[in-house]
């Protein structure tokens, strides 16, 4: 047993035993120093090195800071905080005191954060200072009033104030330890929580078991550490196995990744779609050395064959295409070395189920296409103050994914798109709702549409249609006014990238738009 966990061997695999008042930080944490990797470096940024030794005492002053500032255990702590050793200080460290951390994404907007700060009732809310001019009006907007904290001021005065010694508290494998909040169909995002044994699920059968993560490797991951996907690879997946975690807290670009990956050689490299894309195109003329990663990982959205072929004839390194989700924590249906079949996302990981639906809930035939439900310990117990969602959702200990998809008679699986109108942007969930909203705003737009568009690489990116208000003109000055606006008010990632100017939008009988039938 380590630190409250068995693993056996079973005719079917790996299962996982926990045993009573098991609380995550401990085989993540606490483990690494009485086995012995005190000294080795658990984290590498540009400049700095944090050791698993230096790692355990500052969690455990971030579980006492958090403590002597007034949260108790069950409270939530709000982080909008970069990649950087102190994500994982906040985080682990509200997991030891029985505390439960909610990282969100840091590129969102203040209405967002508003939102996400009276959803959660957080008591405590922790920014990195970059965010600052989105967090701090939406600490103002917010009826909940959290304990706000700057991660490179009054919390890191905290920390050097705390002690860094702390028992740890007792949980339970199926206890709330940690929130991640998933967007909605109405651009609303919906926290799902996920319990203390969904980090070891997602590390042993997806990082060991699939990935084959190991002590030696060096994890390096462009997606980030809000992400489910970032979570597993820029933190859990090398913590469980005693590895290294590289981060990087700029805005993932082509010339930052060859330099870290250069610098720093890591073994594993994680990605999606789009940034593969620009890698790629960044290569053609700039060479860079990828001898040191011996596989890459792709998730967010499908990744294309003809850039998995591309890729590893420029750089000799095999992408691995898989699906994951919030909800479910970790990607659940993957690609192999040894196993890769281009244009699909794999077949199901240890220890989850799949099958595909059709509209009355019974399997379909292999070959045909339908709803997407996959089962798993990893998957979250809820979505908070949403049961309806839920209800929806999470049905008899499986999950509905919203993905349509297919199986072939060899087992793999294929993508064929959302079963709703929601968008992957750049691997992040993008409601056509929100844009539309944005651009109805504009005294010119009488209405909107937004549906996915795929660029010149297969990547799909948001285009809106536009029906302007009689006596207004659909021109270039109205684009470049449409486009400000939406760059303005949205989250980066969310602006249409063309807008087509048409006379009507395609309705069914009782006035809702097909935005099926705008799609290419």
């Amino acid at each position: 047993m380590t630190h409250g966990i068995t693993l056996r061997s079973t005719d079917a695999g790996t299962a996982l035993d926990f045993a009573e008042g098991f609380n995550v930080a401990g085989p993540f944490i606490d483990r690494h120093v009485e086995e012995g990797r005190g000294p080795k470096i658990a984290i590498w940024t540009a400049t700095e090195a944090v050791t698993y030794r230096q790692l355990a005492e500052r969690v455990n002053r971030a579980s006492n800071a958090l403590l002597g500032l007034g949260a108790t255990p069950g409270d939530r702590v709000l982080m909008i905080v970069k990649d950087c050793p102190a994500f994982y200080y906040a985080f682990w460290g509200a997991i030891k005191a029985g505390i439960v951390p909610v990282p969100v994404n840091t590129l969102l907007r203040a209405s967002d954060y508003a939102y996400m700060i009276d959803d959660s009732g957080c008591r405590v809310a922790l920014y990195s200072p970059e965010y600052a001019a989105e967090v701090e009006p939406a600490l103002l907007a917010a009826t909940n009033k959290p304990l706000a904290l700057r991660a490179d001021g009054a919390f890191a005065d905290e920390l050097a104030a705390a002690s860094d010694q702390l028992a740890i508290h007792p949980a339970s494998a199926t206890a709330d330890c940690f929130w991640l909040y998933s967007s909605g169909s109405t651009g609303r995002p919906k926290g799902a929580v996920h319990g203390h044994r969904d980090m070891v699920v997602t590390s042993q059968f997806y990082g060991v078991e699939t990935l084959g993560v190991r002590k030696s490797d060096v994890c390096f991951s462009s997606a980030k550490l809000f992400f489910a996907y970032g979570l597993g690879n820029g933190m859990t997946f090398p913590l469980w196995t005693g590895g290294t975690a590289l981060l990087d807290d700029r805005r993932p670009t082509p010339d930052g990744t060859f330099e870290l990956v250069e610098r720093f050689r890591p073994t594993l490299y994680f990605g999606v779609p789009t940034l593969y894309a620009a890698l790629l195109a960044a290569l053609e003329t700039r060479p860079a050395d990828w001898s040191s990663v011996r596989a890459g990982i792709s998730a967010g959205e499908a990744l294309p064959g003809d850039i998995f072929r591309r890729f590893h004839e420029r750089t000799g390194v095999s992408v691995l295409d898989g699906i994951g989700s919030t909800e479910a924590l970790h990607i659940f249906l993957s690609n192999r070395l040894g196993d890769i079949r281009l244009g699909a996302s794999g077949k199901p990981v240890h220890g989850y189920g799949a099958e595909i639906r059709d509209e009355h809930g019974k399997p379909v035939p292999p070959g045909e296409s339908g709803r997407l439900w996959i089962k798993g310990d990893s998957t979250a117990r809820l979505y908070w103050n949403k049961p309806e969602k839920t209800a929806e959702t999470m049905v008899g200990g499986w999950l509905d994914t919203g993905d349509t998809y297919r199986q072939d008679a060899e087992g793999y699986f294929f993508y064929d798109g959302r079963s709703d109108d929601m968008l992957k942007v750049g691997g992040i969930w993008c409601s056509p709702i929100e844009i539309e909203s944005c651009l109805i705003g504009h005294d010119a737009v009488l209405e909107s549409a937004v549906v996915g568009h795929a660029d010149k690489d297969g990547l799909v990116k948001p285009r809106a249609f536009v029906v302007v208000k009689p006596g207004r003109t659909g021109d270039d000055a109205l684009t470049t006014e449409l486009m400000t606006r939406c760059k303005a008010t949205l989250a980066p990632y969310k602006f249409p990238r063309s807008i087509d100017y048409v006379a009507e939008l395609p309705k069914t009988a009782t006035g809702k738009i097909q935005r099926f039938k705008l799609r290419d």
